[in-house]
């Protein structure tokens, strides 16, 4: 009984519970439901909303692009602007400059002729007017004939007053009551008498306007720069502008000449007689070997003392003669070949003290440069003198030389092939008749 009671109660609380549970479960889904629809409203509204502000940030975004689109051209613009104005602004400053050199270049080219250019920085347009304007009228005043008192010097220094005819700038004449020509620029606008005597007439048909058939003229670029009369070279004075080096050349030339001469003496008087081998064997076979070395103490030369090796000892044999013979050819060739060493030293030297000469010029011509720059070519004269006339000495040394020592040994070596030929030759005919 007690546990169907149990079981009742049980059964009560269960259904009881169950009622309650859905009950609850109801109320909270209606809730949930509730807050869904709720929760999907706001997310449309808020979508919504999100969409619209989308769209409003794309169009603002859409004109700051094309705002810095413009502000990206207008910067181009400028930059080809500010370009554009840096070229223009090297160009008006390159023609400033170029303007500039051409005032001061014109400035200085009327200056000489005592023509002043008033120089306004402010007004280079009417400066160049200026400046165009005076040196054409100068041109015309310098092409045309002037005459002017002035002065001129004759060659024994002293000045003459005189009417100065002035052809245009190039040229100028001068006529006094002793000395009349054509005159040359002696340095600072001042002048001397050309000597050239068919200038006298030309000079005085200038000045009194009358015809000429030939005029004699000396043209003339600078009137400042003085022309030096020409002066005549003689072999002394070449030789002197050398300097030291080139009087060395000379003599080394010199005495290699007297070595050439000395030499063919040598090898003149080592010859002999023509026929003095053929008059060497005559007498051998005919009156013997005493009465031939009697006839070879007569004769003078290397020749006649081969000859005389060669008689003393034909009776030995053949070997023994023919080492003689060789012997005393070498002994004969120191002879022979006496001062031929030292003409060709003197030949080998010479163009190497030439060098030196022009190395020593050069330099010279340099230092000078170096001090007084290239403005007047008589200052690098001497130099040029040294470097070139050496070289050209020593050249004219060594060629000779050279040619006349070689020679002379192609000489030497022939007398001796012809001494030894000889030689032999006595010993073989005298073989033949023993």
């Amino acid at each position: 009984m007690k546990k169907i009671i149990l079981t009742l109660l049980l059964t009560a609380v269960t259904l009881f519970s169950s009622t309650q549970i859905d009950q609850a479960y109801a109320k909270e889904f209606a809730f949930l439901k509730a807050q869904k629809n709720m929760l999907t409203k706001r997310v449309k509204e808020i979508k919504s909303a999100n969409a619209h502000k989308i769209a409003q940030a794309k169009k603002e975004i859409e004109n700051l692009q094309a705002k810095v689109l413009a502000k990206e051209t207008q910067s181009q613009l400028l930059s080809e602007n500010l370009f554009q104005s840096q070229q223009n602004l090297e160009t008006i400053d390159d023609d400033t400059s170029l303007i500039e050199s051409v005032v001061s270049q014109g400035v200085s080219s009327l200056k000489p002729y005592n023509v002043e250019i008033k120089v306004q920085k402010s007004n280079y347009p009417q400066t160049l007017k200026d400046i165009f304007s005076k040196t054409l009228k100068l041109t015309k005043d310098l092409s045309s004939i002037r005459v002017e008192d002035g002065e001129f010097y004759i060659n024994d220094g002293s000045a003459q007053k005189a009417k100065l005819i002035h052809v245009g700038n190039i040229a100028t004449y001068g006529v006094s009551s002793t000395v009349s020509g054509a005159l040359v620029p002696a340095g600072e606008h001042k002048f001397k008498i050309w000597k050239d005597e068919f200038s006298a007439a030309s000079a005085k048909a200038l000045l009194n306007h009358t015809k000429i058939d030939d005029l004699s003229i000396f043209i003339y670029e600078n009137a400042n720069k003085e022309i030096s009369d020409k002066e005549e070279k003689t072999l002394l004075s070449i030789i002197d502008s050398a300097g030291i080096i080139g009087w060395v050349i000379v003599a080394l030339g010199l005495i290699g000449l007297l070595f050439l001469v000395l030499r063919v003496i040598f090898l003149l008087t080592s010859i002999g007689k023509k026929t003095l081998a053929q008059d060497t064997l005559v007498n051998l076979t005919s009156s013997g070997v005493e009465k031939t070395l009697e006839f070879l103490k007569s004769q003078k030369g290397s020749n006649a003392r081969i000859m005389k090796a060669t008689v003393r000892n034909i009776d030995r044999d053949r070997e023994h003669i023919e080492d003689i013979i060789s012997e005393a050819l070498i002994h004969e060739s120191t002879r022979l070949d006496k001062l031929n060493s030292t003409i060709l030293i003197i030949a080998a030297v010479a163009p190497l003290l030439g060098l030196l000469g022009t190395v020593t010029g050069m330099i010279a011509t340099f230092d000078i440069i170096t001090e007084f720059g290239t403005g007047d070519p008589k200052l690098l004269s001497g130099g040029i003198s040294i470097a070139l006339v050496t070289t050209e000495l020593g050249l004219i040394v060594a060629i000779p030389l050279l040619l006349g020592g070689n020679l002379l040994n192609s000489w030497a070596e022939g007398i001796k092939d012809n001494m030894e030929h000889s030689a032999l030759h006595i010993v073989n005919e005298y073989s033949k008749q023993k």
